[in-house]
């Protein structure tokens, strides 16, 4: 699964699972905000369980998921300051900040598309000056559909311009991979080890880097 540089024009990156670690957001969605609310509202365990996987499960793959806004109001909690305290686990995967710099040096295109709000992706900045590497960084909340929806990909085009069968993307969710894919983006390909701290659910249809900076992606 050699990248064949001399096809691409326009790189694609997300961010959570693909160029950072997401430990990070496993961590706070899992154990890290189930434990403050559950602390907040006098609940056990079990109880905060029954509130908030179906609320997770409802809500998972739309713009609501990734809305700091939506969750503050819901669970009654300031997202952003929650984030803030466990930001010090924000973290890049091994050997992506080789890649970009490797990106940046083959195409003139180098883009971020992330489902992460704006909010959240500039707390990410802080921690990691990852806007240093890109010519552009978009938000799905910016166009009104998240990434597993196809529709994001012709916003995006709209915005701003690329060629589906020059473009390479690069992402850990197999649901954005598919919905891109289907939008006619031709160079895709997964990630092996999204999260640092465990191994990854399920495999995948498409192609998986296990590390980037190798010859099978240079």
């Amino acid at each position: 699964m050699k990248i064949d540089w001399s096809q691409i024009q326009t790189v694609l990156l997300d961010m959570d699972g693909t160029l950072l670690d997401l430990h990070f957001d496993s961590y706070f969605w899992g154990h890290y905000l189930p434990r403050v609310y559950a602390e907040r509202n006098q609940l056990t365990e079990q109880e905060t369980a029954r509130i908030l996987d179906p609320l997770f499960e409802d809500h998972a793959g739309t713009l609501n998921w990734y809305c700091v806004n939506f969750w503050s109001d819901a669970l009654q909690l300031d997202i952003m300051q929650l984030k803030g305290e466990v930001a010090h686990n924000i973290g890049y995967r091994p050997a992506a900040q080789e890649f970009l710099a490797h990106c940046q040096e083959q195409v003139d295109d180098l883009r971020l598309v992330t489902n992460s709000h704006r909010e959240v992706l500039d707390l990410k900045i802080r921690f990691t000056e990852l806007d240093r590497y890109f010519d552009y960084m978009i938000c799905s909340h910016e166009l009104g559909a998240p990434k597993e929806d196809v529709r994001f990909w012709g916003l995006l085009q709209e915005l701003r311009g690329f060629d589906p069968e020059a473009t390479l993307f690069i992402d850990d969710s197999e649901s954005v991979l598919d919905a891109a894919v289907d939008f006619g983006l031709k160079h895709v390909y997964s990630i092996a080890a999204p999260d640092s701290s465990r191994d990854r659910d399920t495999g995948s249809k498409y192609p998986m880097i296990e590390t980037f900076f190798t010859k099978n992606v240079a």
